[in-house]
């Protein structure tokens, strides 16, 4: 019991030193379920097991979404959004989960499941570094209830690094955030990421009352002088070279 907490105070530590004075690291979650039934499963499972441990580790925002209009024809998918001070504090965590006894009882139909009843069909994880010019996790400030909010998931690709690496400083240098910021996107996160299936690449992620909401602030985007200004410099001509963008909507258990 006593490493347990001495482990506890040090991750603690590391948390909230790292964010005084450096930039987050987030994963992304993504589970793959074949049918309702194994979303089900896997939802309870991050609700009532998963969620509540990590709090107690020290972990206390975290994004849990779902895709808005979502084909029931097609694998249907949970969005996990979790801030870190490093990578190794998410692995050392999960690590630490298995042997909390708390963990395994509120988690065992999950964790327990049996190869012939998978909980879901596979998961894929996404590494990120914040951005240097929003270098932590944004709350966002809206008023309409949850189920009414949109937030949208950005992922821009680049043909090369070098060509990524000038989108990155268009967001940052370039005053992009800035703008977006101006603008009241309710930025959520701005991430480069580091390993995952799309790469190079960057995701952002930014919040709003509802779609029509969304819809207005991309308008007032694209109009807006500054926009048109940074977007015709030549230093930033075809650094995207391709865009996808999901619409999500936060569970009632999310803390964004």
């Amino acid at each position: 019991m006593e490493k347990k907490w001495i482990f506890i105070c040090l991750l603690l530590l590391t948390f909230t030193g790292h964010t005084q004075s450096k930039r987050d690291y987030y994963l992304i979650r993504v589970y793959h379920c074949k049918n309702d039934e194994q979303l089900i499963r896997t939802e309870t499972f991050i609700e009532k097991a998963w969620k509540p441990t990590a709090k107690r580790y020290g972990i206390t925002k975290i994004g849990v979404f779902k895709p808005i209009n979502n084909d029931t024809a097609v694998i249907k998918k949970l969005y996990l959004l979790i801030p870190t001070p490093t990578t190794d504090y998410f692995y050392q965590l999960e690590d630490r989960m298995m042997s909390d006894r708390r963990f395994q009882e509120d988690g065992a139909e999950y964790i327990q499941t049996k190869h012939d009843h998978a909980t879901y069909e596979r998961f894929e994880t996404i590494v990120l570094r914040s951005f240097t010019d929003m270098p932590h996790l944004g709350i966002p400030s809206l008023k309409n209830p949850a189920q009414l909010r949109v937030y949208e998931l950005r992922s821009y690709e680049s043909a090369s690094e070098k060509i990524y690496r000038k989108k990155v400083e268009m967001f940052n240098k370039g005053g992009e955030i800035k703008l977006f910021k101006r603008l009241n996107f309710n930025a959520i996160f701005y991430g480069e990421v580091l390993s995952g299936p799309r790469m190079p690449n960057l995701m952002y992620m930014t919040s709003f009352e509802n779609i029509n909401d969304r819809n207005e602030h991309w308008k007032s985007f694209i109009a807006d002088s500054e926009w048109k200004k940074l977007s015709s410099m030549p230093e930033y001509q075809n650094t995207v070279s391709k865009i996808d963008i999901v619409f999500l909507a936060p569970t009632h258990y999310s803390d964004l």
